[in-house]
């Protein structure tokens, strides 16, 4: 067991929460403790829900543990349902009540309530919050689906499945894709688990296919109805200009509809905003993205193959889908890291010598913490990740909201630093301040130190010196890591084993040349 300051994914608990809090008619009792009620506050006030999620918990104290449990349980199942009257009900335990092993599916089916019951067993310590999504989603999936009698349309249909409660721009995703689909002639079933019922959730066989957004909820459920209802499902996760069009294609060829005009009449600002951009302010960018997998991997495809950017490093928090990240990681000549653990994200960060990093919220504060921009991708996120405007990921409109996230965090940085070149100039230090009279003069940025004692061998990478480290921090970050592996060039070309102040100003006049 490891103590940890933050942490990627919560519990499995919390990610059968997302996917009752998205539903609606279904309800979710929690046997846990009066502690882990904390839950509540992710939808609350993160998501800004304006309703507590539909879940209700045991909330057994200590001197409970002395007495029948399982009676508390029972009592608290009853109680709910007499009180909400949900279509089905969901019944599991959080982790800490895991321990006093009281069964609750056994307990709940010995009520004989008159809906359907789920039990959802969701071992704590060996998995996390994105598995317990996928796990309940595909448990409901499984004990509610049933087959239909298909009904005639002249239009295909589909399933979105995927979208949950607390999930990285699910709701603008889903309304970007569900009005993609409807423009090339393809009707939907059932959004599900964000907005579905437990009635919707047993019509899913009346689809002709399904289009599986976010794997990692919906990767096993769509599996299942596969294998029960020979519905076939997209793998392309249309994140990108370029994946939003093959995702079309594929989307076409499951529906058996033709696509050309949508394809024809796809239109994206970022395609030409990223040619228009100097291409020396953008090409070869060194990033590094790191989140849940499915935004990873299309963030890397996108930096790489859209943007121009230069991929320098990627990983995921997502073991269950590690051999994908690897796989991708490979086009881009690294290796991927899988962790958990910030802190290994945070050395491989500061190691690959970054100008931009994608990633989640934790990311969000290595970044700040090093000093280099960061544009969030992936969960975990907090409150600002929440917009009030429409901002999906997804589609043709999700490559434009990505490029504006991504390429003005570098354009800030531009900013700063002409803010600070000019700082000592007497029309910008007299101008009027929304501060007053009493604002704080700008004081530059003290770069970090790397401390030197002694050269190294010539064998090998060169050593900065301290001074050398100290003037490099004053050149301006989005042409710092360009300066930096100039003069460690010059430096090998030249058997230089330490990397003086004179020897960053030769290699400038060198590569000036």
């Amino acid at each position: 067991m490891q103590l940890t300051l933050w942490t990627y994914e919560g519990p499995p608990h919390v990610g059968a929460m997302r996917v009752a809090t998205g539903m609606k008619g279904l309800h979710y009792v929690l046997h846990a403790p009066q502690g882990d009620t904390y839950a509540d506050l992710l939808f609350t006030m993160i998501e800004r829900r304006s309703a507590r999620p539909p879940v209700t918990y045991t909330t057994f104290q200590a001197r409970d543990l002395g007495g029948d449990t399982a009676d508390l349980f029972k009592d608290s199942v009853r109680a709910a349902y007499e009180r909400f009257q949900p279509q089905a009900m969901l019944v599991g335990a959080s982790c800490t009540a895991e321990l006093i092993q009281d069964d609750p599916g056994g307990l709940a089916r010995a009520l004989n309530l008159p809906i359907p019951v789920v039990a959802v067993e969701l071992p704590a310590y060996q998995k996390k919050e994105n598995w317990g999504a996928a796990e309940t989603f595909y448990r409901l999936v499984r004990a509610l689906a049933q087959p239909v009698e298909r009904t005639e349309s002249p239009r295909p249909r589909c399933n979105i499945l995927g979208p949950t409660a607390l999930g990285f721009r699910h709701r603008d995703d889903v309304r970007e894709i569900s009005d993609l689909l409807g423009r090339m002639g393809i009707d939907i079933n059932v959004v599900a688990p964000m907005g579905a019922t437990p009635a919707d959730l047993a019509r899913l066989g009346d689809a002709d296919f399904n289009v599986v957004l976010y794997p990692e909820v919906a990767g096993v459920a769509a599996t299942y109805l596969s294998k029960i209802f020979g519905q076939k499902a997209t793998r392309t996760i249309p994140i990108g200009v370029g994946a939003t069009k093959e995702f079309i294609a594929e989307v076409a060829d499951l529906a058996g509809v033709d696509a050309s005009d949508v394809l024809a009449d796809a239109h994206s600002n970022s395609p030409w905003y990223a040619r228009s951009v100097d291409s020396n302010y953008l090409t070869g960018k060194r990033v590094y993205v790191f989140g849940d997998a499915t935004h990873v991997i299309a963030a890397a495809r996108i930096a790489q193959t859209e943007l121009g950017f230069t991929v320098v490093g990627m990983g995921t928090y997502s073991r269950e889908f590690a051999r994908d990240v690897r796989e991708a990681a490979r086009l881009y000549g690294v290796e991927a890291l899988i962790t958990d653990d910030y802190l290994e994200v945070e050395e491989q960060v500061a190691s690959l010598h970054v100008e931009l990093v994608l990633g989640s919220q934790m990311e969000r504060h290595i970044a700040k913490r090093i000093g280099v921009p960061c544009a969030m991708i992936s969960a975990p996120m907090h409150v600002q990740d929440f917009p009030a405007r429409y901002a999906p990921q997804m589609g043709f409109e999700g490559a434009n909201v990505i490029f504006d996230s991504w390429v003005h965090p570098l354009m800030m940085g531009l900013e700063e630093h002409l803010l600070g070149m000019f700082r000592e100039d007497t029309e910008f230090n007299d101008a009027p301040s929304h501060l007053g009279a009493v604002a704080a003069p700008m004081r530059p940025v003290a770069a970090e130190i790397l401390v030197v004692e002694a050269p190294a061998a010539v064998v090998g990478e060169p050593v900065w010196a301290a001074e050398a480290e100290k003037e490099l921090g004053k050149i301006p970050f989005f042409v710092r890591g360009k300066a930096r592996r100039n003069t460690e060039r010059f430096a090998r070309e030249n058997s230089r084993a330490l990397i003086t102040v004179e020897t960053l100003y030769d290699a400038k006049a060198h590569f000036s040349r």
